[in-house]
């Protein structure tokens, strides 16, 4: 690999610093098993990665400046899949055992990786979860046609296989006690992510027809495992009109699964405006590239509907509901215009007069993104959280306000991405390690890690003048 230097790996390419550039070429040099152990040397889970994860890392790559850039993310799935394949990953349990017991709340991305390296540390991990089966957002809130459920129940028997327990249907905060748990371990690492949802407290917001995506995602996935969606227990959007408010990931999936269930029409409300097609002035590489995209679900409701589903710059005012029964019949909805204050720097939405719009719908799902973990367990554990709802720890640090209790993942950080869970995972497993043993060998995040950016006046000789950078490498 020619990059110079490799910005995929910098703190605006891949949050887990994949050394990307050396797995590349001992794939280009067809050493595919190579490729696959320096890839698991940083990446815990890169069947889900290779396959989830919006690619921060081709956003950043050098080669992007002026054309297409390197397929990371294609050829990381290809390793793994290779490896699988091969048979050259088996399970691989620790030869010795601390005697340390950890619990994981929660088998999301977070939750997963954190139990993976306290496994390999020799310590006894065992992970609950609410749902009936394990693996969180990853299972549930992630579609089939996106993430093959197999391949995700594939790495939870490769880790049971590895000596990590598994206790599924334990909702800590309900049905598990949170202060029993913590008593009867060494150490707590809470992953549960964010899964209090945005709500829409509109006029006509209470009644049937308007859900939260991830009620609607998680039934469909589960009755789709259950019965191949034969049990008719899921919201199903056959013959409906439907109405997607919230963009994103989940967004786009929700759109995708109401095509696939036969919906009528497919209508996507934005509140901003539409992205520019090539990197506005105050995007520049290598930060990820804010630009108009195509996914799946959009492009799947094109060739249904025969337009893209998105509207944007659109406010949802009220739900209209028929006065008798009280079904939902539709949306009244105005345009807004954004304006940015030059003196401040502040965007400020103002309503359009006279664009006020109804949009017929039968069911409408609410994709607004998250504001924190359930306040069930946070009250139990009696941990401080931010004003943003998320569990409070020190910079950089993942030891909670409650001794031997530490949090990890969008329960920390917010809503966030599965590469960052994974990421969170594995540095809360490295925090436990060292206060468990005293010491830990669980490594930190690769990549460049840290840039600093300074005045020339500080590094350079007087009279010069703009801004440097300087980079601090971490092998």
């Amino acid at each position: 690999m020619d990059c110079g230097i490799p910005f995929c790996q910098s703190e605006t390419g891949c949050p887990i610093g994949n050394i990307i550039p050396k797995w590349n070429e001992l794939v280009f040099c067809d050493q595919w098993y190579d490729a696959l152990q320096r890839l698991l040397m940083t990446n815990n889970f890169p069947e889900f990665t290779g396959r989830v994860c919006p690619a921060p890392c081709e956003g950043a790559c050098t080669l992007g400046i002026n054309e297409l850039p390197v397929g990371i993310k294609s050829i990381e799935c290809a390793i793994i899949d290779r490896g699988f394949a091969e048979g050259w990953i088996k399970p691989c349990p620790p030869t010795k055992r601390s005697g340390r017991t950890v619990a994981i709340i929660g088998s999301g991305p977070a939750g997963l990786s954190a139990a993976d390296q306290l496994n390999k540390a020799g310590h006894l991990v065992t992970v609950y979860d609410r749902n009936d089966r394990m693996g969180g957002l990853l299972m549930y809130g992630i579609p089939n046609m996106k993430l093959d459920k197999r391949l995700v129940q594939r790495r939870i028997d490769l880790m049971a296989a590895e000596g990590i327990t598994f206790v599924p249907n334990a909702h800590v905060g309900k049905n598990v006690d949170a202060q029993e748990l913590r008593a009867a371990h060494d150490a707590v690492v809470v992953a549960t992510g964010a899964t209090w949802p945005r709500d829409l407290p509109i006029p006509g917001r209470k009644g049937a027809g308007v859900h939260f995506a991830m009620e609607y995602l998680q039934l469909n996935t589960k009755s789709l495992l259950d019965s191949e969606l034969q049990d008719d227990k899921y919201i199903n959007a056959q013959g409906k009109h439907v109405i997607v408010i919230g963009g994103g990931d989940t967004g786009n999936d929700c759109i995708g699964t109401a095509v696939r269930h036969g919906a009528a029409s497919v209508t996507n409300f934005e509140l901003l405006p539409q992205p520019p097609q090539e990197r506005a002035k105050d995007n520049p590489w290598p930060q990820f590239p804010r630009v108009f995209k195509i996914d799946y679900g959009h492009e799947e409701a094109d060739q249904q509907y025969g337009k893209d589903p998105r509207e944007y710059c659109v406010l949802s005012k009220e739900f209209v509901r028929d006065e008798t029964s009280g079904q939902l019949q539709g949306i009244k909805t105005v345009r807004v215009e954004w304006t940015k204050d030059e003196s401040s720097g502040r965007w400020a939405m103002q309503e359009v007069p006279g664009s006020e719009q109804f949009f017929k719908a039968d069911l409408v799902f609410l994709s607004m993104g998250f504001l924190g973990p359930e306040e069930a367990l946070i009250r139990q554990l009696d941990v401080k959280t931010t004003r943003t709802s998320a569990i409070e720890t020190p910079k950089g640090k993942y030891t909670t306000s409650v001794p031997g209790v530490y949090a990890a993942g969008d329960c920390r950080r917010g809503q966030s991405l599965i590469v960052w869970g994974i990421n969170e995972g594995r540095q809360a497993a490295r925090e436990v390690d060292q206060a468990l043993t005293g010491s830990t060998q669980l490594p930190i995040s690769g990549g460049l890690v840290e840039r600093n950016y300074k005045q020339w006046e500080e590094i350079m000789e007087p009279g010069q003048q703009g801004l440097a950078a300087t980079a601090k490498v971490v092998a």
